[in-house]
């Protein structure tokens, strides 16, 4: 747990160059990522049931003062990687299905969230190193490669491959340039 925390804080040091203390006081993003972390690890624990129930139940308040106060969402129950980022604050809706591969970063007013009919409902799954542009909306059963960039402002609603970058409403491939200089 304090691993997976404190990959999330250095990944925010290698950014801004500011101390741990500095981060903690200063970036909304951070804060709401160690209430999920938390409320994440009691969710996948294997204490009993009603015990959980308690924890999760006192989680949940942290989680609301959070969602209130930053404007961020994240769920206990998605599936978030390591070395997580938030780049700005405000806006963020994940669903509590989504599922985020490591070493990823979001910018303010992305959603990730359920969309479709039928077979095609569902919510997205997002593969490593992967940087979400400004108010982009990812939606739907679809999966989003490693490497990519989602640009700002776009609506991807179809799977897309490895080591691209995505553009538009609806999004289409502009380039085969990846995330590395993103991320």
């Amino acid at each position: 747990m304090c691993h997976i925390l404190s990959g999330d804080l250095k990944k925010y040091k290698r950014y801004s160059g500011k101390s741990s203390i500095y981060l903690l006081i200063t970036q909304q993003g951070l804060w709401a990522i160690f209430v999920y972390r938390i409320n994440n690890k009691i969710f996948n624990s294997r204490t009993p049931k009603w015990l959980k129930n308690i924890f999760l139940g006192v989680g949940l308040l942290f989680h609301k003062f959070i969602e209130i106060i930053t404007g961020i969402s994240l769920p206990y129950s998605a599936q978030i990687g390591n070395d997580f980022y938030i780049g700005h604050f405000g806006g963020i809706i994940i669903n509590s299905k989504a599922i985020i591969g490591n070493n990823c970063n979001i910018s303010q007013g992305v959603t990730i969230g359920v969309s479709g009919r039928g077979p095609k409902r569902g919510v997205p799954r997002i593969g490593n190193n992967v940087y979400i542009g400004a108010n982009a909306v990812i939606v739907g059963d679809i999966f989003i490669g490693d490497n990519v960039v989602i640009g700002a402002n776009s609506l991807v609603i179809e799977s897309v491959p490895n080591n691209c970058t995505m553009l538009g409403v609806p999004a289409t491939k502009v380039s085969d340039n990846n995330s590395e200089f993103y991320i």
